[in-house]
């Protein structure tokens, strides 16, 4: 299960509450961290050379990353439509635990944020790849 970020929070308050417009980003990334990103976008994100978060759509329209949201359990759940594969690990020893979601490919602001479900450790030259419905971002 994700969890929203504190910004997104805001957001949906202010929009569904307040009646201000909620803002729609043109496109969304996947990052990655070595601890929990927290709802207050706090945790550590890889820091290695070569990372770059990963766009979602892979230049397609936004709604292109994502399945269209079904009834899921006891909540409702969209998950990656497309491969997302990191490049290759350039400095040294990183271990992956959790993923977050974000409107700019650096800053910006978070949306989602998660653990993976087993932490992934990689090597120089090894490429962290998330098959598709590999995220899931569940709303209960």
């Amino acid at each position: 299960m994700s969890a929203f970020s504190d910004h997104l929070e805001e957001g949906i308050l202010e929009h569904t509450l307040r009646g201000n417009p909620l803002s729609t980003p043109s496109n969304i990334y996947v990052a990655l961290f070595t601890s929990d990103p927290t709802d207050a976008n706090t945790g550590t994100e890889v820091a290695d050379s070569s990372y770059l978060r990963q766009d979602a759509a892979k230049g397609g329209t936004i709604d292109s990353g994502w399945t269209a949201p079904a009834p899921s359990g006891d909540g409702t759940m969209t998950s990656n439509a497309k491969l997302l594969q990191f490049p290759p690990i350039a400095d040294g020893t990183v271990t992956i635990t959790h993923y977050a979601i974000y409107d700019a490919q650096s800053g910006g602001n978070m949306l989602y944020h998660a653990p993976f479900t087993t932490a992934k450790t990689l090597e120089i030259n090894d490429v962290l790849s998330i098959d598709k419905g590999g995220i899931e971002i569940v709303l209960r």
